[in-house]
């Protein structure tokens, strides 16, 4: 194993050994190096003052080379914060803003201790870090019956985690924080689990309130309890979009500080945040007691990054950076929150008028940009595609009964007349 890793294994053992534990194979063999390309190019442009003849771009009177082309469409940023590679872990100033603005919008974490938010190619990439840094053939990664299918090809396909389900909804239609309990508490012989928690749910749109959000937490303490180290990954893709009562923060301040078995590892992005979905602009954020387990792990996932994508991209990070810094940023994301509020209101206003008969049932949402039907009476995949085929209507089938339909991207106006469809659609294959 290189000295490095060796170093990196060692401060997070003095550090916390279960945070060691918790490691994969690739994890523990993973470093960043220190005397390579990029290290030799930062100290030469600190001090070669002459000539720099180290890092790879090319350069023209003074700054970055570029084509006239591409600047003349980007001319109010600076050749400088557009060309060059970024650094491994992101801009300094993206990554201390972005910080500054979780401190802001997740008040339980101002007295926890948790490190810099590292760049990542936007949110996928950021859960593919974790399962890099963190899963291994047959670990059990445990999340909800309803969820993102990329989480299957993120940690089960790609490093073979054994995927283990438990209904997200009670009877009630409450969040199962039971359920995540014994799925958890059904590891206690590995000693191992990674639990993902993505609220807003995709694709239900629903978040927890805050006394499930306590259940949540008080489940993965037990577990801890029980001696199973927990990797927690808060995936907070749709974080802020809170239309009713539910948790307003994600549970990642919460989770931070709570027992030296638990890891809480937020991973989020301007991506659906700031309404920039092709920027691809992530972050990836660790909490721990220690000072030194928070450099090894952003200095892992650092490794983790010049090994597959080397460093994100410049433009799209300096796009981000210049908008949160913005002073019209916050009033303008207020009038796009009024949108899609107003848009989930009116779906729920629509399918609690009774105009639809009793075709389907839907699963509580509260935020987000989606949310499912269950129907009744009809298989999903099939009135999927008789709405694309007789009305040109796109919606997602999830299994035999639900059927997801993001209220995102239908202007409020137009609605009621994309369910009329749907209900129609219904009727269509009942007849």
């Amino acid at each position: 194993m290189n000295p490095l890793a060796e170093q990196l294994n060692e401060n997070l053992k003095s550090g916390n050994i279960h945070v060691y534990e918790m490691l994969s194979t690739l994890g523990k063999e993973i470093y960043f190096p220190k005397e390579g390309i990029l290290s030799q190019s930062a100290e030469a442009t600190a001090g070669a003052k002459k000539y720099n003849a180290t890092i790879g771009i090319a350069t023209e009177n003074g700054g970055p080379m570029h084509l006239a082309a591409i600047q003349e469409t980007l001319s109010a940023y600076k050749p400088q914060d557009l060309y060059p590679y970024a650094p491994p872990a992101g801009k300094p100033e993206l990554r201390t803003v972005w910080r500054e603005k979780m401190l802001r919008e997740n008040p339980t974490v101002a007295d926890k201790h948790f490190g810099n938010p590292v760049v990542t190619n936007a949110l996928t990439h950021g859960l593919s870090i974790v399962a890099d840094l963190f899963a291994d053939e047959g670990d059990a990664i445990i999340y909800p019956d309803k969820n993102w299918e990329n989480y299957e090809l993120t940690f089960g396909i790609r490093r073979h985690g054994v995927i283990v389900n438990y209904p997200l909804f009670t009877e009630d239609m409450k969040f199962n924080s039971q359920g995540l309990r014994e799925a958890l508490l059904s590891q206690k012989d590995k000693g191992k689990a990674i639990v993902i928690l993505n609220f807003p749910n995709n694709p239900t749109g629903y978040t927890p309130g805050v006394k499930e959000g306590d259940e949540i937490v008080a489940a993965v303490v037990e577990a801890a309890e029980a001696g199973i180290n927990v990797v927690v990954v808060t995936d907070d893709a749709y974080f802020g979009l809170f239309f009713e009562e539910s948790l307003s923060e994600s549970l990642f301040g919460k989770l931070a500080g709570r027992h030296p078995r638990i890891l809480p590892v937020k991973v989020d992005g301007a991506t659906k945040e700031e309404y920039v979905w092709g920027f691809r602009v992530g972050f990836i954020t660790f909490a721990a007691e220690d000072a030194g387990v928070l450099t090894a792990l952003e200095q892992k996932t650092m490794g983790i990054i010049r090994a597959t994508v080397s460093s994100g991209a410049h433009p799209s990070q300096t796009f981000v950076l210049q908008a949160l810094k913005s002073p019209e940023f916050e009033a303008q994301k207020a009038e796009k929150f009024k949108v899609m509020k107003g848009r989930a209101n009116k779906v729920k206003s629509l399918l609690d008028s009774g105009k639809y008969g009793d075709v389907w049932e839907y699963y509580p949402f509260n935020s987000g940009y989606f949310m499912c039907l269950k129907l009744k009476m009809v298989n999903a995949d099939e009135l999927r595609q008789h709405l694309i085929r007789e009305y040109g209507v796109g919606t997602i089938a999830l299994g035999d009964t639900d059927l997801r339909i993001a209220f995102s991207c239908i202007a409020e106006e137009n609605l009621e007349d994309l369910f009329d469809i749907v209900y129609k659609g219904v009727l269509d294959l009942q007849g």
